[in-house]
């Protein structure tokens, strides 16, 4: 049965009994009802100026929560999936190069869009991950500037650069914005909406008013399927439709290989436009092991759409991870029409499977969180396709082992972009995993390198405990490096570790 409110349990059963499906939509309309009432008491905390837009992001909010209470367990029928058909997902190889003269007339029909929401806590950094310095003291932000800014310079064009902050992140990358005003990029900034938590036990929101400054765990950013409505409600899909742009390229700015691709946009708006048009682009590459988590492609009821793992029935959650199975996964670069987007959300057909995000505030109290993807949003357009594009395009930085990849000599830094070093002899990246408790953050895992070893030939590292690393040092096929509790290892200046398994406790003193 639902966890609902006392009062709501107690006059529901006074109307029906408590087994029968009378009882429960009653016990569902009780819940969502004492939610409005709740989210009414917090809007009256705010000056009245504000409240008709948030009254309006509350309705999507409350619209939100009610959809979460009619749904009963996993909102999947395993049995329905069908095979994907064979033209689903392309494959990258077999998209055709636009002519040079073209180039420019396709660019400006194209709007790109960065999901800024979070911040840079998980690797020990405040304020907004996009700040976090990647390379040659260049941070994501720095990078996505460079990379537009070649584009619009190397071909006369004029693409937007927009960022989707978070209240999280907002001011500061409104300061930091102000840097590149010289920049050949115009800049555009809006907000997504941000969504009181609720009680796990009661299903209210924990806010006490609207002031989100004061108590900023009762609040949150929720997910980038946000995106549509806030991006709508800014004013700029109807400005980019009306300056005759067409697309918008979306991905997280910690993928430091979601560039814009020419070939893709060629397909879209250029020489290859298809007859039909293609409306929605998901960007999948192949799943590795390491990928098992991450979001497929499926068809159901003969439309091409995202699933996620916790949307995976618990039965088949081996079936999903097996990458025989679901040979892709979700790389979140997609490519939408704007057009489609104004029309769905026009015709109100624009429907994301709610993810439900359990979380322990500090206090104690354990919240839920109800979030959409962006890219669960496939099904609702016309002509979606998948594109299964190398791996190259998918280098997010979510640790410190992502990090000590983008900043080595495996990559080398050309107008904004990382570009593989010609001299590794396999295209896949590396696996890096480094111990959580000396790596985690990013100020240690710096402290612990004199500068980062040469992994060109590295397929795999472990590292774990109190491990420093001297100048110059080279890591070759698989290395692992385990420091004992209590123990220390320095790998001195100028090693060549190749096939090795270093541990116990090697120490190297200044005499």
């Amino acid at each position: 049965m639902l966890d609902v409110p006392h009062e709501a349990k107690v006059r529901g059963h006074q109307r029906a009994p408590s087994d029968s499906k009378e009882f429960h939509e009653v016990t569902k309309r009780d819940a969502l009802r004492l939610l409005e009432h709740d989210v009414d008491r917090l809007l009256e905390t705010t000056e009245k100026a504000r409240q008709p837009a948030l009254k309006a992001e509350m309705g999507r909010f409350a619209d939100l929560f009610g959809r979460f209470i009619q749904e009963e367990g996993p909102a999947l029928d395993w049995n329905k999936i069908q095979k994907l058909p064979e033209n689903a997902v392309m494959n990258y190889s077999n998209l055709k190069s636009p002519q040079n003269e073209q180039i420019r007339n396709m660019l400006d029909k194209l709007v790109v869009i960065k999901l800024n929401g979070g911040l840079g806590t998980s690797m020990g950094c405040h304020g907004p991950k996009s700040v976090i310095p990647v390379r040659s003291d260049l941070t994501f932000l720095d990078l996505t500037v460079q990379q537009i800014e070649h584009l619009n310079k190397t071909y006369d064009a004029n693409v937007p650069l927009v960022l989707m902050n978070s209240f999280n992140t907002d001011e500061d990358t409104e300061k930091i914005v102000r840097k590149y005003k010289g920049f050949r990029v115009q800049i555009h900034t809006f907000n997504q909406s941000c969504f009181p938590r609720i009680s796990r036990e009661h299903y209210l929101p924990v806010a006490k008013d609207f002031d989100v400054e004061k108590d900023m765990e009762a609040w949150y950013p929720p997910g980038h399927g946000d995106f549509y409505d806030t991006f709508r409600n800014s004013g700029l899909l109807k400005k980019f439709i009306e300056e005759g742009r067409e697309y918008c390229f979306l991905s997280n700015i910690d993928n430091l290989g979601a560039t814009v691709d020419l070939n893709i946009l060629n397909k879209l708006v250029g020489e290859e436009r298809a007859t039909t048009p293609v409306e929605f682009v998901m960007e999948v590459t192949d799943k590795t092991r390491a990928d098992v988590k991450g979001g497929t492609l499926i068809q159901m009821e003969n439309k091409l759409r995202l699933l996620e793992i916790a949307q995976v029935p618990p039965e088949h959650v081996d079936d999903f991870k097996s990458v025989k199975t679901f040979k892709f996964f979700n790389t979140n670069n997609i490519w939408a029409n704007l057009a489609a987007i104004d029309r769905v959300l026009r015709e109100r057909t624009l429907n994301m499977e709610i993810i439900v995000n359990n979380k322990t505030l500090e206090n104690g109290t354990r919240v839920i969180q109800l979030e959409t993807a962006v890219g669960a949003a496939m099904k609702c357009f016309d002509g979606a396709i998948g594109i299964n594009v190398p791996r190259s395009r998918f280098l997010p930085v979510k640790k410190s082992s992502d990090l000590l990849l983008v900043m080595s000599n495996l990559y080398t830094l050309k107008n904004g972009s990382l570009v593989m070093s010609p001299q590794r002899m396999f295209p896949t990246t590396p696996l890096v995993k480094l111990g959580e408790n000396h790596f985690s953050k990013v100020k240690e895992f710096l402290g612990r390198f004199a500068n980062i070893p040469d992994i060109i030939e590295l397929d795999h590292l472990t590292v774990s405990g109190d491990v420093t690393f001297g100048r110059g040092v080279s890591l070759r096929g698989t290395v692992i490096i385990i420091a004992n509790h209590g123990d220390r290892i320095d790998i001195p200046a100028g090693a060549i570790l190749e096939n090795k398994i270093v541990s116990g406790n090697m120490r190297i003193l200044d005499h």
